[in-house]
């Protein structure tokens, strides 16, 4: 509860302090900025991913063609 009375604070001297319309901008930027974190997260997992699935089928890949060229000969 004491959580809610800081935010409720902080959020009251910031109307204060720059005016409603620029603490509201702050408020935008914030969030902006939580959901480009969580894109990048998103990002770094698919990118794992991808690069695990890649390197697999990288050497499959090889493995087919160590073989294609055996019998070519």
């Amino acid at each position: 509860m004491t959580l809610f009375y800081l935010l409720m604070l902080t959020f009251v001297a910031l109307v204060a302090y720059a005016g409603y319309d620029e603490t509201f901008r702050l408020i935008r930027y914030l969030d902006l900025q939580f959901k480009y974190f969580i894109v990048r997260v998103k990002m770094k997992w698919m990118e794992r991913k991808l690069r695990k699935k890649l390197l697999a089928d990288r050497a499959e890949f090889a493995k087919s063609f160590r073989e294609f060229n055996k019998h070519a000969d």
